[in-house]
Order: structure tokens, then C-alpha cells, then sequence
């Protein structure tokens, strides 16, 4: 029987595990929504669950639980400020697994995990412009530059 056997070990050492769902804790707080594969999403969803639960509670303690446990100072300050107000009425459940079909090549099941009530602008943080944007922004500049104008004799 598999009677308390605790977690998924995913074939990683325990370091590298850890610094896994670090990685991607920070990364789902940072864009609310990752994908990933499912058993992965299975095991962080309720660590992100206890992480939002431990930023709720504002104090001093919990906030330096969290940077030894995230390590990353804006994540901190997110769960903080943002996602603790937006989930202050919740008393749980914070995030969802949804089943994303199968990866090609090895045909691991995939998933998306996501914060419910996500804002949809977080996902476009760090997205690099493509090249017909940034030259929309550079010829926009150059016309609202005044041309030197020069006198005539």
C-alpha cells in the first residue's frame, strides 16, 4: 500500500528539487500563470497555496519565512502588497491546475497552473518587443522631434 509516502520525488536529488519549485514559485508569483508538467504543477500548488496563506499574515516573521523560502526580494514584496489584498476574503484555494494536453517529443502531460483572479498584464512582464514595435517607437520619436530648421540668405 502507498500509505504515507509524503511527495513526488521527480527523479531529482533533494537540492535540486528545492531549487526547482523555488524557481518556480517565483516564477508563478512573477507572471501568475506558468505551464509546466503535471506532476510538477501537482506538488506546487500547495506551496504556493501556503506561501499566499503565510503573506496574509502581515508581520515581521512571516515576511522573513518567505524570503528564506523564495529568496527573491520583488516576490516578497508582491505576496506582501498585492496578493495578500486580493485574496484577503479567501480562505484558500488560491491557485488552480488545469490539464494542458501532452508535450511533443516525450509526451509528458502538461499543465497550467495559475493564481485565480490573475491579473492578465502580468503574464507580458519581461516579453521583449518585437522589431516592428520598436521601430513604430523609434519613428514616432523622430517626429516629435523638431526638425533644425535652417535660414535662408
Amino acid at each position: 500500500m502507498r500509505h504515507n509516502l509524503g511527495y513526488r520525488k521527480l527523479n531529482k536529488t533533494t537540492e535540486h528539487r528545492k531549487a526547482l519549485f523555488k524557481n518556480m514559485l517565483n516564477s508563478l508569483i512573477k507572471y501568475e500563470q506558468i505551464i509546466t508538467t503535471l506532476p510538477k504543477a501537482k506538488e506546487l500548488k500547495p506551496q504556493i497555496d501556503k506561501v499566499i496563506t503565510l503573506g496574509k499574515k502581515k508581520q515581521l516573521s512571516n515576511k522573513k519565512k518567505l524570503f528564506s523560502k523564495l529568496q527573491d526580494k520583488n516576490s516578497v514584496i508582491k505576496v506582501f502588497d498585492i496578493l495578500s489584498k486580493r485574496y484577503e476574503n479567501r480562505k484558500g484555494g488560491y491557485s488552480r491546475v488545469l490539464k494542458a494536453g501532452f508535450r511533443t517529443g516525450d509526451d509528458a502531460p502538461m499543465a497550467v497552473i495559475e493564481l485565480i483572479d490573475r491579473n492578465k498584464e502580468a503574464k507580458l512582464i519581461d516579453k521583449p518587443k518585437k522589431k516592428s514595435e520598436v521601430n513604430k517607437d523609434k519613428e514616432v520619436e523622430n517626429k516629435t522631434e523638431k526638425p533644425a530648421t535652417s535660414k535662408k540668405k
